[in-house]
């Protein structure tokens, strides 16, 4: 089964996709901050994290960097606006992350990832990092 983290801090946005997942046998857990995506991360291993783009506040290199040393493995996925300059799409791809226009549509998003067999634990060494990062 495909578990699902969502991070986003548009509440019926992501109770929106949480019902339509869950509707394809998706598991949801869902965020409203980074830090609180991050720490979920380190309870519960996920298959895929979805991301509005906007939530992600470090500088560019420590992006990539905190959700691999997290939950390595885990494709990231980020959601940008439809409007979105494709500059910006291009530069968020090139550091790692799958990048998905909004709206979409949930057989968009899988198919846009393989589905991965089993989910990636989180890695103990992380959770230090991520409290110093988050507080």
């Amino acid at each position: 089964m495909i578990r699902l983290l969502t991070i986003d801090g548009n509440r019926n946005r992501a109770q929106a996709l949480a019902m339509e997942c869950l509707e394809h046998g998706v598991a949801v857990r869902m965020a409203e901050t980074l830090c609180d995506g991050v720490r979920h991360l380190l309870e519960t291993p996920v298959s895929l994290v979805l991301v509005e783009a906007g939530m992600v506040r470090m500088a560019t290199p420590d992006q990539t960097r905190l959700f691999d040393a997290v939950a390595p493995g885990v494709p990231v996925i980020l959601t940008v606006d439809a409007g979105a300059r494709v500059e910006d799409r291009v530069d968020l791809e090139l550091q790692g992350f799958h990048v998905v226009g909004r709206p979409f549509a949930l057989r968009d998003l899988l198919a846009k990832i393989e589905r991965p067999a089993k989910a990636a634990p989180a890695r103990r060494d992380a959770r230090a990092r991520i409290e110093a990062a988050c507080g």
